[in-house]
């Protein structure tokens, strides 16, 4: 089989032939069909993802496929089922082993590639904004980076969680994009005072960011008292430093939010929230944005477009 590998740090990653894995106790092997590309993907090819295995190793964190072997002791889903997974790795490739405990079976008319583009963005943005930050309706919540994978879900749960949104993102063309997926106010980053417009706006309840570095620090000065600031990754490359005077004076909570790490110690969170995800899915009520689909022997370019920030919403693999 065909598999996108990292051989080492220091190289980029690079399609191989491979032998197709056997699933082993606990496991089974899917048939991949499409595989969601992550930011997190970029830190793991570096080795700088908290996560990040021993080389080699075949990048791909979420996957969508059918069942085509179980391992031994595992009962099922049976062999043709249609299915979605998050592995934390081994999903750029054609086939591959994955924990039979993380496997939930999807509708039969539900895309490949919407699956795939699931599980990461939209329960990062469920999870974070309902467990998390327990968000209100009628609150006010920010979002920055709000074209990108993550950003955009978190504007269109934020509105059917009954929020008043504020979008942030660079270009009126991301922007319109945000718009179109329910957000309430646009501010264009590359233009305006994030931390100023949000105050004439009435300031932010929920703050949730992607991004890191200056825009953190803005959206941090734009918050209500008692506000709640999701701190979910740096896009930027910046890891902001926090001034806690400002936490004090505001009874401001800052909250660090990282989707994978409940799968080790509170999964329950995450089978619920996928549930609930899966649900609105069948309801029409939210629909994965997919600004790119490339086959497995382009997902060099699949990685560029997120390095680059030039792509919208989830950039797919179809091995």
């Amino acid at each position: 089989m065909r598999a996108f590998q990292i051989e080492t740090f220091d190289t980029p990653p690079r399609l191989v032939e491979a032998t197709t894995p056997e699933p082993v106790k606990g496991e089974i092997r899917l048939r991949i069909h499409a595989c969601g590309l992550n930011f997190a993907d970029l830190l793991m090819s570096q080795g700088k993802y908290q996560d990040t295995p021993t080389p080699p190793f075949t990048l791909g964190m979420e996957v969508a496929g059918v069942v085509d072997a179980l391992g031994p002791g595992v009962t099922g889903p049976a062999p043709g089922t249609r299915v979605v997974v998050f592995g934390g790795r081994g999903g750029l490739a054609e086939t591959g082993c994955f924990p039979a405990d993380r496997v939930t079976p999807i509708p039969d008319d539900m895309p490949f590639t919407d699956a795939a583009a699931l599980q990461i963005a939209y329960g990062t943005s469920h999870v974070a904004l309902d467990h998390k930050a327990r968000l209100k309706p009628g609150e006010t919540l920010l979002v920055l980076g709000a074209a990108g994978g993550v950003g955009l879900t978190a504007v269109e749960i934020g509105k059917l969680m009954g929020a008043r949104v504020i979008a942030c993102a660079r270009g009126r063309d991301k922007l319109e994009i945000a718009a179109r997926a329910g957000a309430d106010h646009l501010i264009d980053a590359r233009t305006e005072d994030i931390r100023e417009t949000v105050k004439a706006l009435g300031g932010a309840d929920v703050a949730y960011d992607p991004v890191g570095g200056d825009q953190f620090t803005a959206a941090l000065r734009a918050c209500n008292p008692e506000a709640r600031i999701l701190a979910i990754g740096f896009a930027s490359g910046d890891v902001p430093q926090i001034p806690a005077n400002h936490l004090l004076v505001k009874n401001v909570d800052v909250l660090g939010f990282y989707w994978g790490g409940y799968l080790k110690f509170r999964p329950s969170v995450i089978t619920q929230s996928l549930t609930t995800l899966l649900d609105w899915y069948g309801q029409g009520l939210i629909k994965p944005h997919v600004s790119h689909v490339l086959p497995l022997d382009r997902a060099a370019e699949g990685l560029e477009l997120l390095r680059s920030r030039a792509s919208t919403g989830k950039v797919v693999i179809t091995p």
